[in-house]
């Protein structure tokens, strides 16, 4: 019975592995790389293999006729190929294609640098700008720190890549920002109005930048605000030159949340404390509040309101460089407000839609004289237009709707339209009563289109294209705009960009005898960038070419004209390094920037270097957190080489504009320290959290000269300073609800 048992198992084997059928290959990507650890099955049977080191598999399967083999593996997309089977052997070799994830994914970069929740590589975020030390918790002062930016101290604005301040354009949630900095004061720098912690995003882009925004020749500030907060929570700030207090409501529900903010500032104790160039007889003091609400329309959706007002007023006197004994003397009285409206939401079918809409209304009152050394105005012959006064208005309305359709993998497809309205309206009282008034009224129209083309995870593309037309000059424009970028290894990328940029002429340049066109700048850039983690390096090559700038010209010896009659070029490697790896709980980046820029431009006799450009721009910016003493030290320094300055006075004699007097300022530096102490850590229970901050401008007390100003003859001259040479600032900041001390240790780990 034993041997009759054997005997039926044996001849069962036999008959079986004469009906099975061998199935066998090798598996390889596209680049024909053997791939181990493949899956290789029969669909819908328990028949299947994995690749071995050698990318080779074989398995054997008593499945008949037509099937299908199944060859996964992550990180490729899935294959799937018919096969008929018989008793005859089957050798089959399969090439996997990759399949382009988000997470390994190349990021297109060329131009800009992106810090927000959705990218791997995190630059700036809003903790980031306002424990730099040098930014007092301005935006733009940070930025500041980056490659791409100039250190320019008389003027507010970015200036990028030898580009002007109005060069550079702002965007919060997709729409214009007009007026992001408080109001113009002759040689001082004011202010961004925004606080960063409003903001979940930050993209700079130092050119290059997406066709979804215009009107901006050089660079583009993008900012996101945030979406729902974590909890409900209020905040309290409190130092000598001011207080502001803000609460935030979350539903019971997490589906909505609403919140307002209010602050006052008065630097009167500061300027008495610290010595001020200018002699201000109406310290600067300011109103700012902002209120917003934020609903969960849907699963995917959410509306969001932001809005901000603001109102201050300084005045200032200079002794006159004109007539000795005399003061130049500048009041300014500034209301601004600014309303945010914006929705997005999935539609279903791999369909987006982001629409908004913002209106800035900005009115700004001037009184400048010239007054006796009483302070009293007076009128000096040859000198009364120092005497007027000037009320400016403006109303801004901008919208914009994007779609966006997801392609195959990672691949998009958007479009969108997108329309500014501009109303500035100037009435400019003359010491004699005469009244000149002014008013320039703009419809810019603008539509868009770009796709993010991903080939692999290796390569991608960005296409895209922007038409505009101006209703004020009756002309349109055409600026296509290219992106490409390869993965090189885990963490490296190179990029290369390519892109025309058009933008209006400045309000202040119109009316025009001239029929004025857009001004038009070429951008060309290649980038190399490796990103862990926790490091980030890249170096950036750019050259861009200008075409019809804006040049100035004299009308009967008293009157300006403007006429596209300027052109300029600007060329440069930047370089940025950012460590959080090397040292425990310490923090780092440097940057640095070279610049070779001539432009002819304004009342410019040629092409030369512009007074706000300096050769070479370096930054390094360090953060230390001491868990111990539960307090962060921070540090922040800055050079840049010497700028050339250049007084320009119009020659009737030879009808043209020559040079007077011309120069190199002096180099600029400034070392900057903050601390920010966190009372708060090891409470667990504790429902209060403060942060102590103190902080030092310019510590060395640096000399800075940011140029010249001359008298209306051009025979004396002023060195252009900063207000004062130090800044020191204290301040007290309680959280209720939410502990903002971990957000600090967090970002230092």
């Amino acid at each position: 019975m034993r041997r009759l048992t054997t005997a039926f198992c044996l001849l069962f084997f036999i008959i079986t592995a004469q009906a099975q059928t061998k199935i066998s290959g090798n598996v390889k990507d596209a680049k024909g790389h053997l791939l181990s650890g493949v899956s290789i099955a029969i669909k819908d049977s328990y028949d299947g293999a994995t690749t071995d080191s050698t990318g080779y598999f074989a398995f054997s399967t008593t499945e008949k006729g037509s099937q299908v083999l199944v060859v996964t593996s992550i990180g490729f997309k899935p294959e799937e190929r018919p096969v008929q089977i018989a008793a005859h052997p089957i050798e089959i070799n399969v090439i996997l294609k990759e399949d382009v994830s988000e997470l390994k994914a190349v990021v297109i970069s060329a131009g800009s640098f992106e810090a927000s929740d959705k990218k791997k590589a995190t630059v700036l975020n809003s903790l980031d700008i306002v424990t730099t030390a040098s930014a007092n918790a301005d935006i733009t002062a940070a930025i500041k720190t980056l490659p791409g930016s100039q250190q320019v101290g008389e003027s507010e604005g970015l200036f990028v890549r030898g580009g002007t301040a109005a060069e550079t354009k702002t965007f919060i949630d997709g729409t214009l920002v007009n007026n992001f900095f408080y109001s113009s004061v002759p040689n001082i720098a004011q202010r961004g109005r925004f606080s960063p912690f409003i903001f979940k995003g930050t993209v700079f882009s130092a050119g290059g930048y997406s066709a979804l925004y215009g009107q901006a020749l050089s660079s583009a500030l993008i900012l996101e605000t945030i979406d729902l907060p974590e909890r409900s929570s209020a905040s309290l700030s409190l130092s000598p030159i001011g207080a502001s207090g803000s609460y935030q409501k979350l539903a019971k529900n997490k589906k909505s949340s609403w919140g307002v903010d209010y602050g006052y500032t008065n630097v009167a104790v500061a300027f008495k404390l610290l010595k001020t160039a200018p002699e201000y007889f109406h310290i600067p003091q300011f109103h700012t509040g902002d209120a917003n609400f934020r609903i969960k329309t849907s699963g995917t959706g959410i509306l969001k309101y932001y809005g901000y007002f603001s109102e201050n007023k300084l005045g200032v006197r200079n002794p006159s460089l004109d007539t000795a004994g005399y003061k130049d003397a500048f009041q300014l009285r500034n209301f601004n407000m600014y309303h945010n409206l914006s929705w997005r939401d999935d539609l279903g079918h791999n369909w987006k839609l982001n629409i908004g809409a913002s209106y800035t209304n900005n009115k700004d009152h001037i009184d400048a004289a010239l007054q006796d050394a009483n302070n009293a105005e007076q009128t000096v012959s040859g000198y009364e237009f120092k005497n007027f006064l000037l009320t400016s208005k403006g109303d801004y309305l901008n919208t914009k709707a994007v779609w966006e359709k997801r392609l195959k993998g990672l691949s998009t497809l958007r479009f969108g339209a997108e329309y500014n309205y501009s109303n500035d309206h100037a009435l400019y009282t003359l010491y004699s009563g005469q009244q000149v008034t002014n008013t320039i009224k703009e419809r810019l129209k603008a539509a868009f289109a770009e796709s993010d083309i991903y080939i692999t995870n290796n390569m991608a593309a960005k296409l895209g294209m922007r038409v505009e037309h101006s209703s004020l000059f009756n002309k349109a424009n055409i600026a296509p705009r290219v992106s490409l970028a390869y993965k090189l290894g885990n963490e490296g990328q190179a990029s290369v960009a390519y892109g025309v940029f058009y933008q209006s002429p400045e309000t202040k340049y119109l009316p025009s005898p001239d029929i004025l066109n857009f001004s038009k700048a070429t951008h060309y850039i290649a980038q190399y960038q490796k990103v862990s983690s926790l490091t980030t390096f890249r170096v950036e090559a750019f050259y861009k070419k200008y075409n019809d700038l804006v040049k100035t010209d004299i009308i009967d010896y008293r009157d300006i004209a403007a006429n596209n009659n300027g052109y300029g070029y600007a060329k440069g490697v930047e370089l940025f390094w950012r460590d959080k790896k090397s040292i425990k709980n310490f923090d780092y980046w440097i940057s640095y920037s070279y610049l070779d820029t001539k432009r002819d431009f304004l009342n410019y006799p040629y092409a030369i270097q512009p007074n706000f450009a300096a050769k070479h721009t370096a930054s390094l910016v360090s953060k230390k957190f001491v868990t111990k003493l539960k307090t962060q030290f921070n540090a922040s320094y800055t050079y840049a080489s010497p700028r050339p300055y250049y007084h320009i006075q119009y020659d009737a004699s030879v009808s043209k504009f020559t040079f007077t007097d011309q120069g190199k300022t002096i180099p600029y530096s400034s070392l900057s320290l903050s601390v920010n102490y966190l009372p708060s850590i090891s409470k667990p229970n504790a429902k209060t959290f403060t942060v102590l901050v103190f902080s030092i401008n310019n510590v060395l007390g640096s000399k800075q000269i940011f140029g010249y100003q001359y008298s209306y003859n051009g025979l004396r001259k002023e060195a252009i300073v900063p207000s004062t040479k130090t800044f020191i600032y204290f301040g007290v900041f309680l959280s209720f609800g939410v502990d903002r001390s971990q957000d600090v240790i967090n970002s230092n780990l």
